[in-house]
């Protein structure tokens, strides 16, 4: 687990070739190489060989609950913003055995683990890495590898995962990673950081290409090193460094949604009241796409099964999701059990209690919950309707749905519980 915050050494540049024999290097020290590749209309993460499963040539097309491939002109690998699936599918799975028992003739119990502490552990590179999903690895490594009740079995995955991390030089329509701070550069936690250079874009200093598709190389840890040292490279040239610089910067401006530019923990926690929850709610199907999609939550429940004989039973872990009516089930019944309530309880923790159980937001501006919303609900437009209504009723007017509460809005109003539960 790369653990650095500056890069180690000077860059290098890999063309085509050297990013195939990234992969097999990987590969042939044991590590199992995750990367995007194209299947079933999207660019999908998947266990790959070689460096020609990449998704060269493809780029995608994105709005709010919509997503389609597109041909690429310039053949760039890396040119398709992040996917369905997000990193923690690997180091925190979907659906985790976490033992099995079994009943003996002379009614004795055997109790196996089975996928849990005890199950030995992938070793795992990850090439491709978003600094979004960077940013979203660290959030997650909080969660589940710190504190006072860490998961052994997650921190074991994430220790022996090799990260490759690729800058972003070509955002997605519903891209915000700029206002969340999280990217596209890539800045730390990383083994080896790429930047794609193609041969009609990008090629020098002066934007213009020189025939040549490469890829410059940092270097975040040793071990990175001590790879990149397998694999034929050469030194990076001013023009090739100069360029990936512009390209990246040029990305930075070039986002295509951004969250409304005032401290959102603040405004959240004065929105609790407001009328537009029930605007959201009216539209939202309560599916819980948006939590599955999202590469920080992580909030998991346990299912126990048995055979029809009695004699096998077996306890899962698998993913949950706040928008499930079961998810705050109490004795009494649900605590949140309307739409409202439910959606309100994951964008405020998203945006603002987050803050209060672990230090940051836990959005890192990917925009695939944006994507993935069957009914298109936009987190960007909804923050930024909240901020009208909490200017409007600063100034003292009709908020622009009309709700016309006192303090509905506004953003010093202060009630964060730290655990982000809204009834």
């Amino acid at each position: 687990m790369a653990e650095t915050g500056t890069d180690i050494g000077a860059p290098a540049v890999l063309d085509r070739d050297g990013l195939d024999a990234l992969v097999r290097a990987l590969a042939a020290r044991g590590r199992t190489v995750i990367g995007p590749t194209v299947r079933d209309g999207a660019v999908v993460l998947a266990e790959i060989d070689s460096g020609d499963r990449l998704p060269y040539g493809w780029g995608v097309e994105l709005a709010a609950g919509r997503y389609r491939l597109r041909r690429r002109t310039d053949g760039a690998a890396f040119a398709h913003s992040a996917g369905p699936q997000s990193w923690k599918t690997y180091l925190h799975p979907e659906r985790v055995r976490q033992w099995s028992a079994d009943r003996a003739p002379d009614g004795g119990l055997a109790v196996t683990a089975g996928d849990g502490e005890d199950a030995p552990r992938p070793s795992f590179a990850f090439l491709g890495v978003r600094p979004c999903d960077l940013r979203a690895i660290a959030v997650q490594d909080r969660v589940l590898a710190g504190g006072r009740h860490p998961d052994a079995a997650y921190r074991a995955r994430r220790e022996r995962a090799f990260i490759v991390a690729v800058e972003c030089t070509e955002p997605g329509e519903t891209c915000f990673c700029v206002s969340m701070g999280t990217g596209p550069a890539a800045e730390n936690g990383y083994d080896l950081a790429l930047t794609e250079l193609t041969a009609d874009g990008g090629g020098d200093i002066d934007g213009h290409g020189d025939g040549e598709h490469r890829f410059l190389v940092r270097v975040g840890s040793e071990e990175g090193a001590a790879v990149l040292e397998e694999v034929a490279h050469r030194p990076a040239d001013r023009p090739t460094a100069a360029a990936a610089r512009d390209r990246v910067t040029e990305a930075s401006r070039r986002m295509g949604r951004a969250m409304p530019p005032v401290d959102l923990r603040r405004l959240m926690g004065g929105s609790l009241d407001s009328a537009h929850w029930d605007d959201i709610a009216e539209r939202c199907l309560s599916c819980g796409n948006c939590t599955l999609v999202c590469p920080t939550c992580f909030c998991t429940t346990t299912e126990d099964v048995t055979d029809l004989t009695g004699d096998h039973a077996e306890r899962w872990r698998r993913w949950d999701s706040c928008f499930d009516l079961d998810f705050s089930l109490m004795h009494g019944g649900p605590v949140r059990s309307s739409v409202r309530s439910r959606h309100r309880q994951w964008m405020t923790h998203k945006l603002a209690t987050w803050y209060d159980q672990f230090g940051s937001s836990g959005c890192v501006g990917c925009g695939r919950c944006v994507v993935w919303c069957p009914a298109g609900i936009d987190i960007t437009e909804e923050a930024a309707e909240f901020h009208a209504r909490a200017r409007d009723a600063e100034s003292g007017r009709d908020g622009p749905g009309g709700d016309g509460r006192s303090g509905s809005g506004v953003p010093t109003a202060a009630a964060h519980r730290t655990d982000g539960g809204l009834s």
